[in-house]
């Protein structure tokens, strides 16, 4: 064992982790700085729009959505606006009894008078910026809103994204995310706090900084110009939403957010859709940075601008360097121990606590935008949120990899949506990832139980993070192995 290699090594990990939380502490103090201006815009409506309304296409790219394309279809066709300026497009890939359930619901809207296609394509090529962009070529609408087949959009939806678009700078306006199945397991639960982290402080945050931030794929609208100015849509990497988001805004464009404005849309119920996900936004968002950052540190951007964004696609990294914190924590504390350093130990523990202590700020300020009581809901959703992170540490790891090594397309994993249906789809479980969580979820047992033997409490906080987060993503990947349910649909 090389010990001062070993302690090299852990040290930069930690480092690295480090800068990572302290960009969420920065992001925070930006959100309590912009919050009041975004609280004083609330309630902007349609009676803010000067002029006449614009003719707008509805975007509604599905691959084998049969639990979820009837109230996607219903729902859009339900949008309180003009019907003489309203078309929706069904941007329908799929290769199952969807194309039957889709053909249908659309003849039935069209001659009710709702103007709606059915469009599609020989293949998948591009999968689904290839979808939008093969839309966009027949769509006439000045603007386009994206809805993906798990959202369901209120009537007055469009009436309230199009007053930003008076300024002629703004070339997309985001809505903020709300989630229709939050509540139903403890999954569910901490991606929805995951997920209003980001659209309740760091939306609002890098918006009115004047930082980039991006579409979110989903419950947003752009300017057909800004979108073909920016270079349109591109399938080299699989957050396309990413990409063009940074493409316009380096273009001179800029991006709107109304955090008061919520489209609700289905988080994933199992263990293995909710990795595909994250796996998928992993490599996406390593493929963007590399793609885009040359570019962006290159250009005249200040240099606070040019660090968010370098920070905000390379956020990812934090999954490679949590598994390395894991692997290195246990050698870290017997060369420390072996070496008559006993003392030192107590690092670890004001190192966890200045990893811990600006995530925790950023969470409860989340929770506090929810308007829930702090206590008792950290002491709930906070042991989830850290432990999921840990947990999906194996499977993102290997998508930034892949993301940092591979060139070209990757194929895109759909995140399968359930709807009301009672089971999901069934098909092969990932084994790979869930045997490397087993195997640390046992290497973290045997850290737990030699720092208990050798009274190093300084380093449990670490170690049982790491224990009750693989094995939690481990025990639910098994169990939805055994019943068969949440699985990936074929591609």
């Amino acid at each position: 064992m090389n010990g001062p290699l070993i302690l090299v090594a852990y040290g930069l990990v930690l480092f690295g982790l480090l800068v990572l939380s302290l960009h969420r502490a920065w992001l925070v103090s930006l959100y309590k700085k912009g919050a009041a201006g975004v609280g004083n815009n609330r309630g902007c409506g349609a009676a803010s729009r000067e002029g006449p309304w614009p003719l707008v296409t509805v975007q509604l790219p599905v691959y084998n959505e049969r639990f979820v394309i009837e109230r996607l279809i219903d729902a859009t066709c339900r949008l309180d606006y003009p019907r003489d300026l309203l078309e929706i497009q069904v941007l329908d890939d799929s290769d199952d009894e969807t194309v039957e359930l889709a053909g249908r619901l659309v003849r039935q809207h069209a001659a009710r008078g709702v103007r709606i296609e059915h469009l599609r394509r020989p293949g998948r090529s591009g999968y689904k910026a290839g979808a939008l962009a093969h839309g966009l070529r027949r769509a006439r609408g000045e603007f386009v809103l994206i809805l993906d087949a798990d959202f369901l959009p209120q009537p007055d939806l469009l009436r309230r994204l199009l007053p930003p678009f008076e300024d002629q700078r703004v070339g997309m306006v985001q809505a903020r995310w709300g989630h229709l199945n939050a509540e139903r397991t403890w999954l569910t639960r901490a991606q929805a706090l995951l997920l209003d982290g980001q659209f309740m402080i760091e939306h609002i945050a890098r918006s009115t900084a004047g930082l980039f931030f991006n579409f979110n794929g989903t419950a947003g609208i752009w300017r057909v110009s800004c979108l073909r100015d920016a270079g349109g849509w591109q399938a080299d990497t699989l957050t396309e939403d990413l990409d063009l988001s940074y493409r316009a805004q380096m273009r001179g464009w800029r991006l709107a957010y109304l955090p008061e404005v919520i489209v609700s849309g289905e988080l994933p119920q199992s263990v293995r859709a909710f990795k595909n996900q994250q796996a998928r936004w992993s490599q996406g968002a390593v493929q963007a940075a590399r793609k885009l950052l040359p570019t962006l540190l290159r250009g005249d951007w200040p240099l606070r601008v040019k660090l968010a964004a370098a920070a905000h696609l390379s956020g990812h990294l934090a999954a490679p360097l949590t598994l390395a914190l894991t692997l290195l924590v246990f050698p870290a504390v017997v060369v420390r121990l072996r070496g008559g350093q006993p003392w030192s130990l107590l690092v670890d523990l004001f190192l966890f606590i200045a990893l811990m202590g600006p995530l925790n700020r950023y969470y409860v300020e989340t929770l506090r935008a929810r308007g829930q009581r702090i206590w008792p809901a950290i002491l709930l959703y906070l042991p989830l949120v850290m432990g999921l992170g840990v947990g999906i540490s194996v499977s993102n790891t290997r998508s930034v990899a892949a993301g940092l090594v591979r060139r070209g397309p990757a194929e895109f994993v759909r995140t399968p949506k359930r709807g009301a249906a009672p089971r999901g789809y069934r098909a092969r479980p990932g084994w790979g990832a869930t045997v490397v969580e087993l195997a640390l979820s046992a290497y973290a047992a045997l850290a737990v139980l030699y720092a208990l033997a050798h009274g190093l409490f300084a380093t449990l906080p670490f170690l049982l993070l790491f224990l009750c987060g693989f094995s939690a993503v481990a025990a639910g990947s098994l169990a939805e192995a055994r019943s068969g349910r949440g699985l990936r649909a074929p591609s």
